[in-house]
Formats: C-alpha cells, structure tokens, sequence
C-alpha cells in the first residue's frame, strides 16, 4: 500500500511508524491564506501579556488542527507525548493496561488489556475516566491521559469511572504494574477442538501466532474457536499475516478505502511458511471490547470463512491511521482510510453483530469493589450492589440487589466468611473480598457461557 496502516484506536500499545518527516512552510505570495496564522503568530510572540515560547504556539497551532478534524484518532503529539506513543509492544512499561481513546470530550475504556491491573480491578470497555485522584481527565488529549495514567509500579490510581447504566460514578482502585506483553494465549480441549485468544495485535502477534497454531495443529486439533473478546486491534499488516492463516488462498480479508472512494482488495496469499487451518470448523467469540483489527479478523471470519461469531457486538472502529514522525520529535497520527469488511460493509461507530448472542453472567460486569475498603450494616453505595451480585452468584443470597447492605446481606456476608473458614464478622472487606473475586473468577473461566456456545457449535 506503500505506507504501513494501523487500525487501533488505542493509546497505550502502540508501534512507531517510520516516516522521513514532514516540513511546514509556505511562500507567501502562493499561501496568502496562511496569512491569518502568521498575523496571529506574529501579534502573540511579539505582545502576549506574558512571554510565550515558539514552541507552545506551534505545538498549540498544530493540535488545534487535528482537533478541528472532530475525529478521536487523529491527533497531534509533542516531543513527550510522541515518546510515550512510540514505546514499541516489544518493550513493557508501566501503567494501569487499557487501551484508551477520547470521545466527546471523554477518556475512553476500549479494553482492558488481559492480565493487566485494569482488568484485575474490573475496568470495562466504554467506561469512562472522569477523574484521576483530583485531576480531571475531561477534555483531555488520550496522549495526556495515557502520561498521568502510567507511573510507577506499585502505584495506585485512584480512578472516577462513568459507566453505562450506572447512575452514580464509581471509584476505582488501580495498582500500576509491568503490563504483559504477551499477546496470544492458546489450549486444546479433550475433545480436539482448539483455543487461540488475541488480545491485542502488536508487532510480534503474527509470529505469535503461527508457534501457537502450529502446536495445536502439531496436537491434532480438529476445529479452531478464535477468541477475540477484549481485543482493541492493533497494526493491519499483522492482521492481514494472521488472517492468511485462517483463509484459503484467494479469498478477501478487508478492503481498504481512501478519501476519493479507491478501493484496495486485500486477500489471502496463502499462509507461505506459516501453518494454515483454512478448511477446518472455526468459530469467533467477540465482545464489545473486540475492535478495529480484533474487528477486521472477525469480519473474515464471518463474511469470507463462513464462520460463526459468538458473543456480543462489537466495540465499532472502522479506520485506519498513518503516522507522521516529524524532525523535531513530535507526531501527527491522522486517519487517511476507511477499511470495510470482505463484503463491503462500513462497520464504524456500528460494530459486527454476532451470529449467536450470548451474554456472561451478571457478576461478569459488575463493578470492581476494593478490597482495601470495609462495607457494613447500614452502609448504601455501588460497591454494594456489586458485593450483593457477587454473593448471589457464589449461593449465598443477599436478599436484595440496590446498594443497600442490610441485615439480610450481612448474614450472606457471615454465611460466606463461614464457608472459607474466616471469622464470621458479617463485614465485606479484604481477604472476604479478594476470596469473593477470586472465586467468580476461576468460576467463570470454568463455565465461560459464550466459549461453551462456541463449542457447542463445532462439536461433531
């Protein structure tokens, strides 16, 4: 294509593209419309009640460019904010592990990434950071939020969350780690049938991939459930690799639109020297966390393997984004493409519908509650309502579900504490919290409806 598309909307993981620069300037006999900018210029480096540097004016010129585009992805970075953004996914750093865009003025959860802190505390995608500690987060760059979000390991990150159908924000707890760097994850079932998760794709995914089909393979693996839930994209390139090991050689992956409505066809090579499972059962689990590239895989799977997808819909992130390296250090990240599905189809700001719609369980999507707060009789918030779902779905009713900890939910609280040996205290709070969490997790993990669907599907 001859320059090198990502299709993340993300700004956390992110890959730096090469590019040899770019130089701004004009002649002003042939730009008179730039006369205004310089005017401006001029007028405020020369009389600004206080003095200003050259840099923050054009640092504030160049982002008020990109903001007037009205896009979220397309952005302009000074000299910090690019080298932030050009960490490699090769190299770990620390923070809290979301991959994070701005909408509407708001910072944006697209997905947790999987083992990382974000995830542990129960970030979901579409939530919302309003606030971290006491400094708010609205109306700021994603690349601002990302350099207050990371920090030191160990760190907390005191988070005010909005979420949908929530009414009231919830607080949020982060412990800052190394965030994994691994990207795919894979098992094969008793009966023969394969699990490849992608949680996001990164410069190594491809290769990542094609050691971790070649095992199943190499096992006897005789269908493959491709798991793309909580998946933000990444880079096209690794997509299209990974891709050419799902379909057969000739088929179409994506399409590719510019500005003037050209179109370019991307299609399935073959895998070459990578294994291939095109012609076995396959389907797709995704979610609202699956987006752009984890998207466009999806998108393959449906239209052009005739694979079912399994879940949820998707988050909706139908473009693609160039990168500009500029000579003083900063980058421009603009969208210059539409992709579209095999089919044709736009799937922007509207997602990909599953063939089979399972949902998870309610406890599944309740909000994190900390374990380093205590909760008792008579105490009324959000992190209640979320203690009264867990202990519901552990078998010890709560007798109700609003927030409200009465003595009802204390006993369910001492009815718990008793079955895991604790004291009997009828208060919700450190080890009676981690064991509740820990314990829906490996819960879910044992009995995941939407994989069990998937299954389901492929079983002979």
């Amino acid at each position: 294509m001859g320059k090198r598309f990502r299709s993340t909307a993300t700004a956390v993981i992110v890959t730096a593209v090469a590019a040899s620069g770019l130089t701004f300037a004009y002649t002003r006999n042939h730009y008179e419309k730039w006369d205004k900018l310089d005017a401006v210029y001029q007028h405020l480096a020369a009389e600004y009640v206080e003095p200003v540097t050259e840099s923050k004016l054009l640092d504030g010129a160049l982002d008020g460019m990109m903001k007037a585009l009205d896009d979220p992805y397309s952005v302009y970075m000074n000299q910090e904010e690019s080298k932030s953004f050009g960490e490699v996914i090769s190299s770990s750093f620390v923070g809290i592990g979301a991959e994070i865009e701005e909408r509407d003025g708001r910072i944006v959860i697209v997905s947790p990434i999987k083992g990382a802190p974000a995830e542990k505390a129960g970030l979901k995608p579409n939530d919302r950071i309003v606030k971290l500690g006491e400094t708010s987060l609205i109306g700021m760059k994603s690349t601002e939020a990302v350099k207050l979000l990371r920090g030191e390991k160990g760190t907390k990150a005191e988070l005010t969350i909005e979420r949908p159908g929530e009414t009231e924000p919830i607080q949020v707890t982060v412990i800052r780690d190394v965030i994994p760097i691994e990207t795919v994850y894979s098992n094969l079932l008793d009966n023969g049938i394969g699990v490849i998760q992608i949680t996001s794709v990164s410069e190594t995914t491809g290769a990542e991939f094609a050691k971790q089909l070649s095992e199943l393979k190499g096992k006897g693996m005789k269908g493959l459930v491709l798991d793309l839930r909580q998946n933000p994209g990444g880079l096209l390139d690794q997509a299209v690799e990974i891709g050419e090991m799902l379909l057969p050689a000739g088929q179409t992956l994506l399409k590719v639109e510019d500005r003037d409505g050209r179109t370019q066809e991307y299609r399935a090579r073959g895998s070459g020297k990578n294994p291939s499972v095109a012609g076995l059962p396959m389907v797709g689990l995704i979610d609202g966390g699956t987006a752009s590239a984890g998207e466009i895989l999806a998108g393959a799977l449906k239209e052009s393997a005739g694979a079912k997808l399994v879940g949820e819909k998707t988050f909706g992130k139908g473009t693609a984004q160039t990168i500009m390296n500029l000579k003083d250090g900063s980058t421009v990240k603009y969208t210059n493409a539409k992709w579209l599905t095999p089919g044709g189809t736009w799937i922007h700001k509207t997602g990909i519908a599953p063939d089979v719609e399972v949902a998870l369980p309610e406890y599944a999507s309740t909000p994190y509650v900390s374990p380093d707060k205590e909760w008792k009789q008579d105490s009324y918030a959000t992190e209640v309502k979320s203690i009264q779902v867990m202990l519901g779905a552990l078998g010890f009713d709560p007798g109700r579900k609003d927030g409200y900890f009465d003595g009802k939910t204390a006993e369910a609280v001492k009815a718990f504490q008793s079955a895991q040996s604790f004291e009997a205290t009828g208060v919700a709070g450190g080890e009676t919290l981690r064991r509740m969490t820990e314990l829906l997790a490996a819960e879910l993990k044992k009995n995941d409806p939407q994989l069990q669907a998937a299954i389901k599907l492929l079983a002979p």
